[in-house]
Order: C-alpha cells, then sequence, then structure tokens
C-alpha cells in the first residue's frame, strides 16, 4: 500500500513537470490544480499516516518536492509574464511593484506632513471637514460680525446657487465644527485647502493651504500658547530658532497675537523678505474669545483655549526658499522634481 503512494506522488511530479502553459486559460488550469487552495498536492499529506515510521521522512521529502516543483513552475511563469508583456502569450501583472521613481510628494505635502508630525508629538489629533461651508461656521460661530471686511464680496466665494453657502475662506471652520460636536479637552489640527477672491500674484493666490490648532481645557493661558509655538518653531526651523510675539487682531481671539521668528540678515534675500528687520512673520495666533466658546456650546467660565493658524505655502517658501506662490500650481516637472 505504501509503495503505491511513493507511486502516486512520483507521478504527480512528473505531471507537473510535463504540465505546458501556453496562454491564459492554461495557466489557471495550473495554478487551481497545484497552486490553489485547492489544490492536488494538499490531500496527499493527510496520507501520511498510512506509511511506515521508517519511511515517514522520505515520504514527507517527496511531497514538499511536488509542492515546490509546482511553486518553481508557476513563478518562472510569472517571470515570463512580467519579462514579456508585449507578447500575445503573456499579459501585463498591474499587481506588481512599478519600475523606476513614478513619481515624488508634492512641497506642500512635505511641508504639512512634517507641521502635522510635530504636533501630533505633543496630543493633537488631525480633524478635517468640509470645503463648501456655511456661514455660521465659516464666520458668526467665529464672532465675525456682518460689517467685517472678511464678508466683502472680495474676499469671499460664494456659491450663486447654494443661498449662504461658499467656499471656505480658513479651516477655522473645522474648529467651529469641532467643538460642536465634542466636548473639551480638545487638541486638534487642522489642515486643508482655503479660497480668497484675491489677486494670483508671486506672494499670493485664490486658493491655499492652511493648518490650524486649536486647545480648548480647564486653565488654558496664553503662556501654554507661547510654549506650544516656542516648540513647533524649534522642531520646525532649529534649535536655536527665536520667536517673539506682536499683538494683533482677530475677531475670534482674544487677546490676539502675530508671531515671528528671526530669520536673520545673512544676505540680501533675507534683507528683503524681512524688510531689513531680520523677523519674519509666520502665522497668527491667540486665546479663543469667550463668545466663540459660547457660540459652539461650551461653557467659557470653565473652559479656556487657544488657537493658531498658518499658511503651508509660506513655510515651504521659506524652507525651501521659493521665490513665487504660484509655482505649486502649475505642475512644471522641472520644479517638482527637485523635492
Amino acid at each position: 500500500m505504501s509503495q503505491s503512494i511513493f507511486e502516486q506522488v512520483k507521478k504527480l511530479i512528473a505531471e507537473i513537470q510535463q504540465f505546458s502553459i501556453t496562454d491564459q486559460a492554461t495557466a489557471e488550469q495550473f495554478r487551481t490544480q497545484y497552486i490553489g487552495s485547492k489544490n492536488v498536492i494538499k490531500p496527499i499529506f493527510s496520507l501520511i499516516g498510512q506509511v511506515p515510521a521508517d519511511r515517514k521522512k522520505e515520504f514527507g521529502q517527496l511531497v514538499n518536492q511536488a509542492k515546490q516543483t509546482a511553486e518553481e513552475k508557476w513563478a518562472a511563469y510569472s517571470d515570463n509574464l512580467n519579462s514579456d508583456a508585449g507578447s500575445s502569450a503573456f499579459h501585463q501583472d498591474m499587481t506588481m511593484p512599478v519600475m523606476g521613481k513614478p513619481g515624488t510628494k508634492h512641497p506642500i505635502t512635505i511641508v504639512l506632513d512634517q507641521i502635522v508630525s510635530i504636533f501630533e508629538k505633543i496630543g493633537f489629533e488631525v480633524a478635517e471637514d468640509m470645503e463648501i461651508e456655511d456661514d455660521w461656521n465659516n464666520f458668526t460661530a467665529l464672532n465675525t460680525p456682518e460689517d467685517h471686511p472678511a464678508r466683502d464680496m472680495q474676499d469671499t466665494f460664494y456659491l450663486k446657487d447654494f443661498a449662504g453657502r461658499l467656499l471656505r475662506t480658513h479651516t477655522s471652520s473645522v474648529q467651529s465644527r469641532f467643538m460642536s460636536k465634542h466636548k473639551p479637552p480638545i487638541r486638534i489640527l487642522a489642515p486643508g485647502k482655503v479660497y480668497r477672491n484675491e489677486t494670483i500674484s508671486a506672494r499670493s493666490h485664490c486658493q491655499f493651504h492652511q493648518v490650524e490648532g486649536l486647545y480648548i481645557d480647564k486653565s488654558v493661558s496664553m503662556a501654554d500658547l507661547k510654549q506650544t509655538l516656542l516648540y513647533f518653531a524649534k522642531e520646525m526651523f532649529g534649535s536655536d530658532t527665536k520667536i517673539r510675539l506682536r499683538p494683533s487682531y482677530f475677531p475670534f481671539t482674544e487677546p490676539s497675537a502675530e508671531m515671528d521668528i528671526y530669520w536673520g540678515l545673512k544676505d540680501a534675500t533675507d534683507h528683503r523678505i524681512t524688510k531689513g528687520t531680520g523677523w519674519l512673520e509666520i502665522l497668527g495666533c491667540g486665546m479663543v474669545d469667550p463668545a466663540v466658546l459660547s457660540n459652539c456650546g461650551i461653557n467659557p467660565n470653565e473652559y479656556s483655549g487657544f488657537a493658531f493658524g498658518m499658511g503651508i505655502e509660506r513655510q515651504a517658501m521659506l524652507l525651501y526658499k521659493i521665490p513665487d506662490i504660484r509655482y505649486y500650481f502649475e505642475n512644471d516637472l522641472r520644479f517638482l522634481n527637485q523635492f
């Protein structure tokens, strides 16, 4: 009985070796019969119980030889398939990895990933939402009065056939939506594309990217904001980076500030972009106005918080010394291949 089992396996090995794969149909037949989950080799392993003890090792080796022969033949077919994609007998395997370098990350993506990574290390999570917004979340909830210049048609793209709808002018709308749906503590980053009706030039565009941060909890102070931004600046621009906060105005924060980093005055370009001061503004920030907390259903007597926002294009222009914001949107491979 055991001898016939050995002969059965040897015959199977011979069949596998002699099997001719000539087209897609025979390839599928071979795969199903010898490689697939219900292949004919698998049941033979269970016959080892019928083999005398002194020949079990020999039988196991023989069955493994059959399995290995089938796998090697299939591997050889697959190699031919990929090396002869133009032949009518073979078809390109679209699941194979792309050869060479298919592309690179866009500089905006590189910088955005870097910013997100820095803040994730101190507990911030990414929050995203819609780009087509309503007036409440884009303006009213953020304490922007109806006569504020930001509501002017020259700044905001309103959708003609959708009353009250607009293309968001900042990712602060993500913050208002998040605060309305979640209870503190809140610690989020809101990255994304925003739109403003501005003249396109070397320093401004009608579409660009922002990332805004929000931290709401009990007893959050301006000192917490400053230390968070100092940590970001050192991680982003170098451990010796200096920052300063200058008083400013934003309708959704009070007090508000703009943060500068000391860029230096090493060459003519530094003098030009810092206007001879060595300091360069990179973001706006402040303590969340109590009215904003109330609008979003958070008790301002119990909670406080800070917010900040920055343009990704501006950060990338600083890091890579890119002179014209329009380069980001022109898809010029000479520019993109540098990254």
